[in-house]
């Protein structure tokens, strides 16, 4: 049977792989590293283990990844990476998907911290406490909170945000420090994965 620890390491940069292999293999875990999906899924393995893919490569993308691994009934939990320009994408893959998303640049202790979760399946189970508490966080935004986060969710700068709902972008700031104290977000990233969870928890399963 295969290891329950293996971390599958999908990235077309080959100096970012070996060094999140390096990094996963110092924590104990068993890494297989690919330079694209295509080669992931030649070598499909059992339902054991977990995925970190980068969300936009060249070829076949992370999205093309979460489709495949629906279709062949494969539940894999998969962790995207991406950019700073890519946020709207990464958001796209956990709505197919995706247990979580970490933007890079990323540290260690988060990418850890990622893998643990994925391999507990705590992200995937929308009635974890996680996912409860998720709900009743963003069961306290007003209206405007939470237009000003379905604006992040689309990965819109303040500015635009601002525009669209007819307030100043030192406004949307306001309210972008509101969301992260009442989401109990530190970060960006966290910020969206707590929304994220929530919304699923909201709905079926992705699987």
């Amino acid at each position: 049977m295969p290891d329950r620890r293996i971390v599958y390491v999908i990235d077309d940069d080959a100096a970012l792989r070996e060094s999140l292999s390096f990094l996963l293999e110092a924590a104990g875990f068993q890494v297989t590293a690919c330079l694209s999906v295509d080669e992931f899924l030649q070598l499909l393995p059992a339902e054991q283990g977990c995925v970190i893919s980068d969300v936009c490569m060249p070829g076949t993308t992370g999205l093309h990844l979460l489709r495949k691994l629906k279709e062949k009934d494969v539940r894999l939990p998969v962790i995207v990476m991406s950019g700073r320009g890519n946020i709207p994408m990464a958001v796209e893959a956990i709505r197919h998907g995706a247990v979580d998303f970490i933007e890079k640049p990323f540290s260690d202790d988060v990418i850890l911290q990622a893998v643990i979760s994925a391999l507990s399946s705590a992200a995937q189970d929308t009635g974890t406490p996680e996912a409860i508490s998720a709900q009743r966080r963003m069961s306290s935004l007003s209206v405007r909170e939470r237009e000003v986060l379905n604006g992040l969710l689309a990965g819109h700068p303040n500015k635009v945000i601002g525009h669209n709902l007819g307030i100043s972008p030192r406004t949307v700031e306001i309210y972008r420090a509101n969301l992260m104290l009442k989401m109990e977000a530190d970060s960006l990233s966290m910020l969206l994965r707590t929304a994220l969870l929530a919304e699923r928890g909201r709905s079926d399963p992705a699987y």
